[in-house]
């Protein structure tokens, strides 16, 4: 279990009751070493129950978590990359804190524009420009 609070930004704090982490044989680097400790960490994270999320946030989360969120809302994250649990147990947290950092920047709403009169002149100019074009074109005759 997680001893202290994980810091995400300034209004965010997740509390380590909401976070459970356990450890499980890693794949790849470490020789023989592998096969005898459990050095990945699977990290949950239930999002649903956390009360250090608002309910706006929560669905951004769901959203940017993809797959790695379950029906339940329970966000499962993976970390294998290092071979100490101690670099894995770090890297899981910080991937979680940064997906919680980007569910909770509001998008900012677009603000519909029309084209200016020149735009719209530039573009019938050339468009008539495009026509007479075409028009000059012809068939070729042969002559005999």
């Amino acid at each position: 279990m997680i001893d202290q609070m994980l810091r995400v930004s300034d209004s965010i704090s997740l509390d380590p009751d909401d976070i459970e982490e356990s450890f499980i044989r890693a794949p790849g680097a470490g020789g023989q070493n592998v096969n005898k400790t459990a050095s990945a960490v699977q990290l949950r994270f239930n999002a649903r129950k956390c009360r250090a999320l608002s309910n706006e946030i929560f669905l951004r989360l769901r959203t940017l978590a993809g797959r790695r969120m379950n029906t339940d809302g329970v966000i499962v994250i993976t970390a294998n990359s290092f071979r100490t649990q101690v670099q894995n147990r770090k890297d899981a947290r910080d991937r979680l804190a940064a997906l919680i950092r980007q569910a909770a920047v509001r998008p900012r709403t677009r603000v519909a524009t029309k084209p200016s009169k020149g735009a719209k002149q530039r573009r019938m100019d050339s468009k008539r420009r495009t026509g007479v074009r075409k028009q000059t074109r012809g068939r070729v005759k042969r002559d005999d």
